[in-house]
Order: C-alpha cells, then structure tokens, then sequence
C-alpha cells in the first residue's frame, strides 16, 4: 500500500507510525484506518520489529478522532462500513504480537484517546491534552471508551471522562494512571526511544505471552464492540447526529435540548 495519511518506517527492531494529517490536527479519515491497519500488520509479520511506536505529525496533535468532515455525512449503511474499518484496527492492534507504544505529543482527543487505550503504554508531553468528546458531537465512545476506559482509570472516573467530556493536562492524565510518563515536549522522543529499546531488550516469546495474558480479560468484552457498532450506526444520519456534527464544523454549540422526549 502506498501510504498517504500516515508516515511508516522500520530500523534496528523498532517500527514507528505517525499519523500524518497536522492540518486536519491528526483526525483520521477512511483511509487513515486502513493505512494504519496495514502498517501494524506488516510490524506484526516483520520478525526483525519488535516494538512499535504510534504518534502525530507536527506538536499540536496526536489524534483527535474521526475527522468529522466525513464522519458527517455517514448513514446506517456507510457508518457500519467506518465502524468496521475501526474495529479491524483495533483488532489488529490487540492482536499483535509485540508492545505498541502511544507518543503523544498533543490532543489525544475522542477517537483518538481510545487509540491511545489500544497501545501497551502512553509516553505524553507535558503539553499533552486527553479526554472523550462523542457526547459533544452526538456520537458515543464505543470503540473502547466504554470497554477499555473503566479498566484504566476506574468505574466512576470513566464515567466522568464519558458524560462529561472535559480536557485533561498530561499531568491529571498521569494521577489517573491513563499515562506512564510525561516528559518536556524536547525530550519526548528521546525518552520513547530510551523506553523501546529497553523493551527491545526483553525475550520476544515472553512479551508476546505476557501481552496475550494480559489482554485477556479485556477481549472478552469484544462481542460490546459489535453491539455499540450496531447501536452507534443506527444514529448517523439522525437529525440528532447531524446537530451535533454540523455544530462542531460551525464552530457554534449544539443545541441538543430540542431532542430531549
């Protein structure tokens, strides 16, 4: 595949992935989902990488989710077709067979803070910036964020990333224990590096055990994917949905109190 929304290179053991999309702050798009799905299936079948590294082009962003330019016009029947195109990266991401490390150097917003959750491990910058925003726009985060989340930072304070959809700073993130590290923005990369190579160290036949072992537990819950996938679709195309979308690409709030029955 010729990648055009993502940067992907090999060398000495370590893949890195950056989501090259910094005008539209790293949102992904179809394409991008696929990009990304093949990227990682290549790392996994790549017997010289043994961890890899996920972050966004440019300081401002490391994802911020769906790109809503086209995630607004989706209905049922192409929302499902999206949703599935999710499911196959997160899918892949859990199944593979050597450590994925998050760099976020920026927003790690909505979709994209659930991509985060998908990752063994989350190295942010200080300047980093995380939380849920489905509620805002309409949508809800079910690809993980209501599977992942609770198991990360508790019942009550997933649920409090979820409804209420604030902002939190790298160091907030780190006292949830959604982060493992919070560096200087100059020193990120460096830092990630440190920590690849570390793990680069380690006996590739027991990370690969010791990541199966434990994701365990949580791909149990996979069969709440494909209900929050059947749900979530029934509502693209909704004049709820498109209140929400159109709000956001408007730059003005949403007025959701209409559709309170």
């Amino acid at each position: 595949m010729d990648f055009k929304d993502i940067i992907y290179t090999k060398e000495n053991g370590l893949a890195r992935m950056v989501i090259n999309r910094p005008d539209k702050l790293n949102s992904f798009r179809s394409q991008t989902l696929e990009e990304l799905t093949e990227a990682f299936t290549d790392a996994d079948q790549d017997h010289r990488i043994g961890v890899t590294v996920l972050t966004g082009a440019g300081d401002r962003a490391f994802c911020t989710g769906g790109d809503v330019s086209e995630m607004v016009a989706l209905t049922p029947d192409t929302g499902m077709i999206f949703l599935r195109k999710c499911l196959r990266l997160s899918t892949t991401m859990r199944a593979l067979t050597k450590p994925i490390i998050a760099a976020v150097n920026g927003y790690c917003l909505g979709g994209g803070h659930e991509i985060h959750l998908f990752c063994d491990l989350t190295i942010a910058a200080e300047e980093a910036v995380f939380g849920q925003v489905g509620p805002t726009v309409g949508s809800v985060p079910i690809w993980g964020g209501t599977q992942l989340l609770p198991r990360i930072v508790g019942e009550k304070r997933a649920r409090e990333i979820i409804f209420l959809c604030q902002r939190y700073s790298a160091r907030e993130a780190l006292e949830f224990g959604l982060v493992n590290h919070v560096f200087p923005r100059q020193k990120l990369a460096v830092e990630v590096e440190r920590i690849a190579r570390r793990i680069l160290e380690m006996s590739p036949q027991a990370l690969r055990i010791a990541r199966l072992s434990l994701n365990f537990e949580a791909d149990l819950l996979y069969p709440s994917f494909l209900h929050g996938m059947e749900m979530l679709k029934s509502t693209y195309g909704s004049e709820e949905f498109k209140e929400g979308m159109n709000a956001f690409l408007e730059k003005r709030k949403p007025d959701f109190a209409k559709f309170r029955r």
